[in-house]
């Protein structure tokens, strides 16, 4: 009886191995700080805990990253905001600037005919990109995000800032200057219109859980090597 008790304790402790490393790991509580230049507004907190993306954060972030042009809003890609989150803990930063992020597609409209580099079906329209800077590390960064391999990666030193986002991984450079005006000076007055309020959010959660584009953008695109040819990425 002993014997086979002792066999069992051994072969328990065997196996325990094995069924821990098939056990998942859970999600880490993921934090962001951010500074809005256009709008001097900040984001500092928790946007997913162990289990899940937190709500009432999304909900914030989506109205800090609206575009601030009109005052329109989107539900943000929880894909991208796990990119940047990565990113800045790669490379030791505590705070990202973001540049750009939601676009209408009348602001989209607006920019590509007025600054060379700004794609006509931009993934900032779906909510999925974020032109970011940050206090220093800026070309690790974009070395260490195309590493990543986790979507687009945009890099436009002369303007100072990277694009990335969730849509498919391709990488690309922009060496000319230019986007300066899409950085600092774009006022809301740019759309000769007022600003909207904030509409209410409206979440799709198969955006929300995969991180990646839906199927009705891979097919709406344009082809990527025409897009690669185009000089017109962001």
């Amino acid at each position: 009886m002993k014997r086979r008790r002792v066999l069992s304790l051994l072969a328990g402790a065997i196996a325990w191995p094995h069924v821990a490393r098939a056990m998942p790991v859970p999600p880490a509580c993921r934090r962001l700080r951010l500074l809005n230049p256009h709008t001097g507004e900040t984001f500092d907190g928790a946007f997913r805990n162990e289990r899940e993306p937190i709500a009432e954060a999304l909900d914030d972030l989506s109205a800090f990253l609206r575009d601030f042009h009109c005052g329109e809003r989107i539900a943000v890609d929880v894909g991208v905001l796990d990119f940047l989150a990565t990113l800045l803990e790669a490379i030791g930063e505590k705070e990202a600037i973001i540049l750009s992020a939601y676009r209408t597609p009348a602001t989209n409209a607006m920019l590509a005919r007025t600054h060379f580099g700004v794609a006509d079906n931009s993934q900032h329209m779906y909510g999925r990109a974020l032109d970011v800077t940050f206090h220093s590390n800026l070309p690790e960064a974009m070395r260490i995000a195309r590493a990543m391999q986790r979507g687009g990666v945009g890099w436009y030193p002369q303007s100072g800032f990277i694009h990335i986002d969730t849509g498919p991984v391709r990488n690309w450079d922009f060496d000319q200057s230019g986007l300066d005006s899409l950085i600092a000076n774009d006022r809301p007055s740019d759309l000769a219109r007022p600003a909207k309020p904030v509409r209410d959010r409206s979440y799709s959660p198969e955006l929300q859980a995969s991180g990646r584009p839906l199927p009705s953008f891979e097919r709406s695109g344009r082809p990527l090597p025409l897009l690669e040819q185009s000089g017109r990425r962001s």
